[in-house]
């Protein structure tokens, strides 16, 4: 068995009730992608909280949603909360079964941190992680990017493109070494510090059977 923890990306409702259904997909190989729920554990680092909160609210105080776990609570509540509250610093959150423990990356916000650790239920952990990037201009740039798939085609091959609730957009290819100069030149010096070049794979269809 894999890791149990999965990343998510800043991408609206779906995504919250993807995450409460327990649905897991894998990180696409090819193709542009909007964020959202994803599942790739090797590429995962630890990062260290800026914040930790433990949960002190009763877990039925938070609505009960599909399977109904603390965790799961949670993660909805707290995604819903920041994109409609703190759209304009709320970067993503990531989900740690394991542990029990969302992490949610944010531009520095008392106000938003404040009303997290308000939302953390009893035996689940929030940890509160610095960026200094929104969700919506890394969801934007991932567009531009995406946008552009085909772009270098003959140079090199973008296969994958995602915004990462950590603050950058993974670009995944098939010879980073190539393709990220011609990247960073196209895309400016500014969007440079938000985009992250990588080996992917190539894609492989899925069995029609």
């Amino acid at each position: 068995m894999g890791s149990n923890r999965t990343w998510v990306a800043s991408a609206g409702a779906s995504v919250a009730l993807m995450v409460a259904a327990g649905l897991y997909v894998q990180a696409m190989g090819a193709g542009h992608t909007d964020g959202g729920l994803r599942a790739d554990p090797d590429r995962i680092k630890s990062a260290v909280a800026d914040r930790t909160c433990a949960g002190t609210r009763p877990v039925g105080s938070l609505p009960d949603r599909d399977d109904g776990t603390p965790l799961t609570r949670v993660v909805v509540h707290v995604d819903e909360l920041a994109r409609k509250k703190y759209p304009d610093v709320y970067t993503g959150l990531s989900v740690d079964e394991e542990h029990r423990s969302v992490d949610v990356w944010r531009m520095p916000s008392a106000a938003l941190d404040d009303a997290i650790c308000r939302a953390a239920v009893r035996g689940v952990t929030v940890r509160l992680h610095d960026t200094d990037v929104g969700g919506r201009t890394l969801h934007a740039l991932s567009d531009r990017i995406g946008d552009d798939m085909d772009r270098w085609d003959g140079t090199f091959e973008m296969r994958e493109v995602a915004a990462d609730e950590r603050g950058f957009v993974l670009v995944g290819v098939d010879d980073p070494d190539k393709a990220e100069p011609i990247l960073r030149k196209a895309y400016g010096e500014h969007n440079s510090r938000y985009i992250r070049v990588e080996h992917a794979d190539q894609a492989e269809p899925l069995d029609a059977g």
